[in-house]
């Protein structure tokens, strides 16, 4: 029995499911405490587990042949990571890595008790692969980004995105240039032309955003 109390409650697509399949549920799956900064999983690694997070973010990446890193998906609170359902359905390894951007707390369901979940629930296949739909429109709207987006309006929407209470983001520009997909430089000379106008503040390792509505017309402007 997973220690993580009332685990199902996080995930409102196994609200409905039934007693027998949430009695297996509970007894299949385990808890897990995951440090951040953790490589869950990594290219070339089959899968094992599926993975539900209850509590931290999840961080899924891939880095092409020439060497630059993209952020694909978060996995959130309350989410399972597709990638995973997608190597557990397809027996196919992994072909990015996912890290642990803050504590986790998640619960495992081992690739045996997912074939069986999958194959005596209705419920359990609903929720799996609503899950996986939403997450493959997610990642279409990625591609759409990375192909057709102007670079100024990406800038201001992740940094708009990523900002903290204070309006300050605590990352480099080639952490910035990994969620974006892009090369440092361009990111650098974005953040730049954002500076010359007054946008925002530059220092190492922090980005301090000044005119917060300059920044959301031109998020807003796509």
């Amino acid at each position: 029995m997973p220690t993580t109390a009332n685990w199902r409650a996080h995930f409102p697509g196994l609200a409905h499911i039934s007693a027998d399949v949430s009695e297996m549920l509970d007894k299949k799956a385990k808890s897990a405490k995951i440090a951040k900064g953790t490589v869950i999983f990594g290219p070339g690694n089959p899968a094992q587990n599926l993975l539900l997070l209850v509590k931290g973010t999840v961080r899924v990446q891939q880095l092409s042949e020439a060497g630059r890193e993209i952020v694909l998906y978060r996995v959130h609170a309350g989410e399972s990571c597709v990638l995973t359902t997608a190597c557990l359905l397809a027996f196919e390894e992994y072909s990015a890595e996912g890290i642990a951007e803050t504590d986790v707390e998640a619960i495992l369901i081992s690739r045996d008790d997912f074939d069986e979940l999958v194959s005596v629930s209705k419920e359990f296949r609903a929720f799996v692969f609503e899950a996986y739909s939403r997450r493959i429109t997610d990642l279409f709207l990625v591609i759409e980004e990375i192909a057709f987006k102007r670079m100024d309006i990406r800038v201001a929407q992740k940094l708009l995105e990523l900002r903290g209470e204070d309006s300050t983001l605590h990352l480099t520009h080639q952490q910035l240039a990994v969620e974006l997909g892009t090369a440092r430089e361009v990111i650098s000379r974005q953040l730049k032309e954002f500076e010359r106008r007054n946008w925002l503040t530059l220092s190492r390792g922090v980005i301090e955003l000044r005119d917060v509505e300059a920044i959301e017309a031109l998020a807003e402007a796509a």
